[in-house]
């Protein structure tokens, strides 16, 4: 893990804000669900993504498939990427 350099303080109603930087770095927007995990003596913010959510479409459904370093892709996200490659590369995938 690595260190931002920056502080900040909790406020009378235990809030913290995330800097500017770090959500925009991050894609984190205003409403965006953020989770929160403890390891031993540490707080640990993420973004949150649903489980089986498709990292092109957003889609949640029991097709989506995993694929490497857990990537997952329904299947219009999947026809996008291949879209986008053969485009990109003018490449038949």
């Amino acid at each position: 893990m690595k260190s931002t350099g920056i502080a900040r303080k909790v406020d009378q109603l235990g809030r913290v804000v995330i800097p500017k930087e770090l959500r925009k770095v991050l894609s984190i927007k205003e409403q965006d669900p953020v989770e929160i995990l403890v390891n031993e003596d540490q707080i640990i913010l993420q973004k949150y993504t649903p489980y089986n959510e498709c990292v092109v479409t957003g889609e949640i459904t029991p097709e989506n498939k995993k694929y490497a370093d857990g990537l997952v892709l329904s299947r219009r996200g999947v026809e996008i990427l291949k879209q986008e490659l053969e485009c990109k590369f003018g490449i038949k995938a």
